[in-house]
């Protein structure tokens, strides 16, 4: 998952491409395949094969990587990819946190941080959107840098259980603070922006609506 994703959702979709056939766009078809290999990959953490986690959750980023790069160089830009790459993004990460907390490697308390920050910004956005009072949700800039930043944390737990040691963990420890610290910052920030550009920019509701992050 990168942490820049949320730049793939102000893509231009391809008006040539029917609905369906977006779906066999490749770019697409590669987004699938992340949301596949999703179950696969609880599976594994839950049997404590860690080593084959590790490979599912590297040939997720893989493809996280290689759908927007195809996009650009195919010419492959759909309005189902525009939803449905930041979509799977958020799934993967959502679902790695819920069962990391359920084995016991990420505090109760940082979940609910995040989960809350994701839910509050999702149903201000979608009251925002519904109301016609804003339709322009770009990032922030503490948006990226928790995304970002709970990504590193999913990859220190990873490697804290494959190879172990006291820096690793502390390394963990470390990020998985910051991602406490950053979440309700992030919410915060996106709130201030909301509330200037409701109060100083004229004709907003006008705008594209891109997925927030």
């Amino acid at each position: 998952m990168k942490a820049s994703a949320a730049a793939v959702v102000r893509r231009a979709p391809s008006p040539a491409l029917p609905t369906l056939a977006q779906f066999r766009a490749v770019p697409n078809l590669l987004t699938l395949m992340r949301l596949f290999l999703l179950p696969f990959l609880v599976i594994q953490i839950f049997d404590g094969r860690w080593v084959v986690a590790a490979v599912l959750f590297v040939l997720a980023g893989i493809s996280d990587g290689l759908d927007g790069l195809l996009a650009r160089r195919l010419g492959q830009h759909t309005k189902l990819g525009q939803y449905l790459d930041p979509i799977a993004d958020k799934l993967m990460l959502s679902t790695l946190f819920l069962v990391l907390t359920h084995e016991g490697l990420i505090p109760r308390y940082v979940t609910v941080l995040v989960f809350s920050r994701d839910l509050g910004i999702l149903l201000l956005s979608t009251l925002l959107f519904v109301t016609s009072v804003l339709r322009d949700f770009r990032p922030s800039l503490f948006g990226k840098l928790s995304t970002a930043t709970q990504i590193v944390a999913v990859i220190a737990v990873f490697c804290g259980q494959l190879i172990g040691g006291r820096l690793t963990l502390s390394a963990r420890d470390l990020l998985l603070r910051a991602v406490a610290v950053l979440a309700p910052l992030s919410a915060a920030q996106y709130a201030w922006i909301v509330l200037r550009r409701m109060h100083g920019t004229p004709g907003v509701a006008t705008a594209a609506a891109p997925v927030q992050r």
